[in-house]
């Protein structure tokens, strides 16, 4: 209880359990380097490492010991290639790419991050409505359902890594547009998330209706969108088309169109007035003006 209600402890007690998960999965990952095939490898290392922070989460009763978990994952293993590997231009700069975006999200949740006694409203909602199956849906659907869809988003990456190329022409400039969507995406979050943190800050009631918010429901998610695309895009460039380097991007893609931005609106229509209003003059995604109430949402 000391630990759950200081923010100083609790910080300290997500490093000390990602630390933990980390090693475990290093060394699983050089347990069956010579009986997997490297990306198989890799995930059941990641599927290790998630069930560590699962079981911390369940002594802690709190499934937000996962929610920094997205966006330490890959830099984790891209940095342990990186290691492993020659690290050419391609792979620079992917890598860079990145960084950028892990370090800016894990600051944001560092940011925000209260103490283990608060949870993600998300995860609540959740447990009150799966009852007894909660610790499957806990388990399947908060940790490990997170954890194959970003593998899945930073697998591209990981065979830039273990195959060679060159980096010259066609692939040159695919690479560096896909890492400069990258960049671009990180830069949307963390404008988008700043003016949020200042419109919570001055507790202003009602929706958000400026910056970016002004045109756009959710600029931080079309940021998230945006990062794997690029991922996929520079990937493609770099070894050529594959069809599980945008299955990430893809499915990263669904999940917030039918997951994760249907919970925040039902939640936002649930808690504000004028939800119905707001939703007709504002677009989704795509941070544009919507000249009429009636125009399609994108």
């Amino acid at each position: 209880m000391e630990i759950k209600k200081s923010r100083v402890l609790s910080f300290v007690m997500i490093l000390w359990i990602y630390a933990v998960a980390g090693a475990l999965a290093l060394l699983c990952y050089d347990s069956f380097s010579l009986r997997l095939p490297f990306y198989l490898n890799v995930f059941v290392c990641d599927v290790i490492a998630t069930a560590v922070v699962f079981l911390f989460s369940v002594l802690f009763a709190n499934a937000s010991v996962y929610d920094p978990y997205w966006s330490v994952q890959p830099p984790f293993i891209l940095c342990a290639f990186a290691f492993a590997k020659e690290l050419n231009t391609g792979r620079l700069l992917i890598l860079i790419a990145v960084l950028i975006w892990a370090i800016r999200l894990t600051g944001n949740w560092a940011y925000t991050f209260k103490n283990l006694e608060h949870q993600d409203w998300r995860y609540t909602q959740l447990k009150n409505q799966s009852g007894k199956l909660y610790p499957l849906v806990n388990f399947f659907g908060i940790h490990l359902f997170p954890t194959i869809v970003v593998y899945a988003c930073v697998l591209p990456a990981m065979f830039v890594f273990n195959e060679e190329f060159s980096f010259s022409g066609r692939a040159q400039i695919l690479c560096i547009a896909g890492c400069a969507i990258c960049v671009l995406a990180a830069l949307l979050q963390l404008v988008a998330d700043t003016q949020m943190h200042a419109f919570r800050k001055n507790k202003e009631t009602g929706f958000i209706r400026y910056g970016l918010w002004k045109y756009s429901r959710h600029p931080n998610y079309l940021g998230e969108i945006l990062m794997w695309w690029g991922v996929a895009l520079a990937a493609i460039g770099l070894l050529g088309f594959r069809w599980y380097f945008i299955f990430g991007a893809g499915l990263n893609t669904l999940m917030f169109l039918f997951i994760s931005i249907p919970l925040a609106e039902n939640h936002q229509a649930s808690r504000k007035q004028g939800f119905a209003e707001y939703k007709k003059q504002t677009r989704m995604l795509l941070p544009l003006y919507k000249r009429q109430s009636s125009d399609a949402e994108r």
